[in-house]
């Protein structure tokens, strides 16, 4: 071995003593890790030799209770008992970064133990970015004399006086008595479950090494405590040094003999019917030993007998199994679920708590112990305090709020209820989700939703089967799990965007059990296999369109239709709800913003197209932000009393910029030929479309554009042909037998044609739109109209005239032709604020529209005689 040097870079041992002969392994990070990486393979490369360092542990930090004896403590010398009498070096100041990249910041030298382990490096292992695993071999005990920097690298370093065995002539009667115990003790580590070859290594180590260093070893080997190592490490004389190893080896070995006794105790006294209590009769066994030892004389010192009373009072304490067997019981499982429990129970205790069942089973008890079996929320049947929640939190959606209030009504009469399945169907921004959480406020229930958009896999509905690796239940039952009561309301958004029939299984098939009310109160997930009631959950549906919901799912749900806001329901939102938001969101308060009614009309005419308040609030947002940069600026320059907090219309282009939309309608110039109709999309939005028809010379063909779908293609087939054959009497052909389009091609046309269009409304429009090219009269720009048309002439009723309705006063329309037969959905859905504004006219054949929209001085002409007979 080379001469070691009297100045080593410290490494600090943080609740770890190297002792000499022993191998440990450290983790270092950061810059002085990586410098000292790098100096150990330069002296490698170079000087053919290892890097030797100084290992000193770092003390404890005011230990409450010193597990020492007081013979122990006394053995130790003076620098350990008080402040380290070794003087610290002076860095300059650092900061906490650099702090942290040093092996030894400046805080922890007055820390360091006063004795240290001279060690080599051994192996080094790269951790990552700066980390480091240093494997380091113990050479020889040192005292530490003084610290410094080392002169190459910068590194703290210490000088050292190194510690020898002197005094071990003198110990030669205790080296023999060590000696006879550590065979003993490998001879009790043979009947242990311990690798022969390491026993038999240990066996030759005895025979091959010096006792002082084997007592190094084997103190290393056994249960010994920090402050117990901390106190070999500074003990220099050889004969006290194999009386504390002496001591703590005969300790261990006592305890192996206690273990061996107790284990003999429990198997004596089992019988194949009592294996199941094996563990609470072993404990019962340690507490026996235990109160039969104390106060009796032995070889423990007092750090045995200290860790005894702490392990005496943990075993009062219930174990793991016992406190899953008592939240089993309390909580109150029906008697299908209970007996799977105990049967759980029984099986767990006989597995090693190692094995990768144990846990899966853990898990699976665990999970059925945290479900609410039995625990609810009380409703609060307060119908007056519901109102009042659901009016403050939304505005309008009066049908959705009676639906609610009868639900409450029946409940508080009769005392129980089953919960309602409701759907929400309507455009994206009218509230479906936020509504959901109203309700489950104005009831005094929790609220959970789970998002189901994008959803493929049937298990994350029924829950995976245990004999998967990392099986978990589905998503209702983690819901109620999480909610803690059998009776939250549930939300299942966007339903309508399940993914269907995929080779995972079908997830929308799975909540057909979910949403029925006389299947869900036995659900059964495929993780818990035992069926659990889902009946008193109020489950609330979300959906833009029913177009991709099954049948037989949608015929489970209640559905109601929530459409979208007219300008007035959004001046309101926007006045009472959004803008105050949006205010405190920004820091402001109220007397800094100030919008009036008619700016915030025009921001959402001119800069919103939409059913709900999304892009409403975004917009509102903006202006405030818009403000917020006045104010900030004014205040940087010491003008704040120049602010105006009222944002004023003129001021809304320069902080929006140029408004995207405008009123369709009024803009466009009338042209034979042109004609408007009404469109509901299946998002559940209403726009208005425009629909173009020209004539050119040719034989007579139907040519469609504009991305169309086959029943509107039919529809403009149906249009041509009443056109063609009610042409004398609309005043078109000289002749009743005349061909109109004989020598002309017919184009129809609807603008947009990136957006596909399908359905049979349009009808009425494209014969309103024939008409008006054949006779060369204009449709006025401000008129609309919607319905299907036979080929008789019979003008037949059309779906979302609600949302037709509003889209089509939102463009600036204030005439409004509609079939006779869906007069009733007008009176019923449209808001008395639009009634007032439009004129609408109801028809029964496409006579009565075409004398509302034709513009013509004389329309009688064109009626023909009814028929009486």
């Amino acid at each position: 071995m080379p001469p070691l040097s009297e100045s080593l870079i410290v490494i600090p041992l943080e609740k770890k003593v190297l002792l000499p002969s022993v191998v440990i392994k450290v983790t270092l990070r950061g810059r002085d890790a990586t410098l000292l990486v790098r100096k150990h393979f330069k002296q490698q490369e170079y000087q053919r030799s290892s890097l030797h360092l100084a290992c000193i542990p770092v003390k404890p930090p005011k230990p409450t209770s010193s597990p020492l004896s007081k013979k122990d403590n006394d053995s130790i010398p003076p620098q350990e008992a008080g402040a380290s009498i070794v003087p610290a070096p002076r860095p300059a100041a650092l900061t906490t970064k650099d702090q942290e990249e040093k092996l030894v910041p400046n805080q922890m030298v007055q820390s360091l133990f006063a004795y240290g382990c001279t060690g080599r490096i051994v192996r080094v292992q790269r951790l990552g970015t700066g980390a480091y695993g240093i494997f380091l071999e113990g050479l020889s005990r040192c005292k530490v004399v003084d610290y410094g920097l080392d002169e190459t690298s910068g590194l703290v370093a210490a000088k050292v006086d190194y510690v020898s065995n002197v005094t071990e002539q003198q110990a030669r009667e205790d080296m023999i008595e060590f000696i006879t115990l550590a065979r003993a003790f490998v001879n009790k580590m043979r009947d242990l479950q311990i690798p022969q070859s390491l026993v038999e290594q240990l066996a030759g180590l005895l025979d091959t090494q010096p006792v002082p260093i084997m007592a190094d070893m084997l103190v290393s080997m056994i249960e010994t405590t920090f402050e117990e190592k901390l106190s070999l490490l500074a003990t220099e004389d050889v004969k006290e040094r194999l009386t504390k190893a002496s001591q703590w080896m005969t300790r261990q070995l006592h305890v192996l003999k206690i273990s061996d006794e107790i284990h003999s105790a429990v198997e004596g006294n089992l019988t194949k019917k009592q294996r199941e209590f094996y563990l609470k009769q072993q404990l019962e066994a340690i507490r026996k030993e235990l109160n039969n030892n104390n106060g009796s004389g032995n070889n423990l010192n007092s750090a045995s007998m200290a860790g005894r009373n702490n392990s005496s009072q943990q075993d009062v304490e219930e174990d793991d199994i016992t406190q899953l067997n008592r939240r089993i019981a309390e909580a109150k499982l029906p008697n299908e679920a209970l007996t799977v429990a105990q049967r759980e129970l029984k099986r767990i205790q006989r597995l090693q708590p190692s094995s990768t069942e144990w846990a899966v089973t853990r898990n699976y008890l665990e999970v059925l112990a945290d479900l609410p079996w039995s625990k609810h929320s009380k409703d609060i049947l307060d119908i007056a305090r519901a109102k009042k929640q659901l009016d403050h939190d939304h505005f309008g959606l009066s049908h959705v709020k009676k639906r609610i209030i009868e639900y409450l009504s029946v409940a508080k009469l009769k005392g129980d209820l089953k919960a309602p399945i409701l759907c929400f169907v309507g455009p994206p921004g009218v509230g479906k989700t936020s509504l959901g959480r109203s309700i489950a406020m104005s009831l005094g229930r929790k609220f959970h939703r789970i998002s189901l958009g994008g959803v493929r896999d049937e298990a994350d509905m029924r829950g995976h089967r245990r004999t998967y690796v990392g099986a978990m239940p589905g998503l209702v039952i983690q819901g109620v799990r999480r909610c803690g009561v059998n009776n939250p309301v549930f939300l299942l958004d966007e339903v309508d965007k399940l993914v269907h029939s995929s080779h995972y299984g079908d997830p929308a098939a799975a909540l057909l059990e979910i949403l029925d009310p006389e299947q869900n109160n036995s659900f059964s997930d495929h993780y818990l296999n035992v069926p659990f009631d889902l009946s008193k959950i109020m489950f609330i549906a979300t959906a833009n369109s029913l177009d991709t919901i099954p049948a037989p799912l949608l015929d489970r749900m209640e559905v109601i239709q929530l459409h979208g806001y007219t300008f007035e329901e959004k001046l309101h939102i926007a006045r009472t709800h959004l803008l105050p938001k949006q205010i405190q969101q920004h820091g402001l308060t109220i007397d800094k913003i100030h919008i009036d009614d008619q700016t915030l009309l025009w921001i959402a005419e001119q800069y919103t197209r939409e059913s709900g308040v999304r892009t409403l609030e975004r917009t509102i947002a903006s202006v405030i932000r818009g403000k917020c940069v006045q104010l900030a600026d004014l205040l940087e320059e010491g003008k704040e009393n120049q602010y105006t907090p009222t944002v004023v219309l003129k001021d809304i282009p320069n902080m929006l910029g140029v408004p995207p939309f405008e009123k369709e309608t009024i803009e466009r110039e009338p042209l034979p030929g042109v004609a408007t109709g009404l469109a509901y999309s299946s998002s559940g939005n209403g726009g208005i479309l425009f629909i173009e028809a020209s004539k050119m010379p040719g034989k007579g063909d139907l040519r469609l554009t504009g991305s169309l779908g086959d029943v509107i293609k039919e529809s403009a087939h149906i249009a041509l042909t009443w056109v063609k054959a009610n042409a004398y009497a609309l005043k078109i052909a000289p002749t009743i037998d005349t061909n109109i389009v004989e020598k002309f091609d017919i184009h129809l046309h609807l603008p947009n044609g990136s957006v596909k269009k399908d359905g049979p409304s349009a009808g009425v429009t494209l014969v309103t739109s024939l008409v008006s090219l054949f006779t060369g009269c204009v449709v006025p720009s401000t008129t609309a109209m919607t319905g299907e048309i036979s080929l008789r002439g019979i003008v037949l009723p059309v779906g979302g005239i609600k949302e037709k309705v509003i889209s089509a006063h939102r463009a600036g329309v204030r005439k409004i032709v509609l079939p006779e037969r869906n007069r009733k959905d007008v009176d019923a859905d449209v808001p008395e604020g639009i009634k007032s504004d439009i004129h609408f006219v109801y028809a029964k054949t496409i006579w009565d529209v075409l004398e509302a929209t034709i513009a013509m001085t004389d329309k009688t002409i064109w009626r023909p005689m009814e028929s009486h007979l």
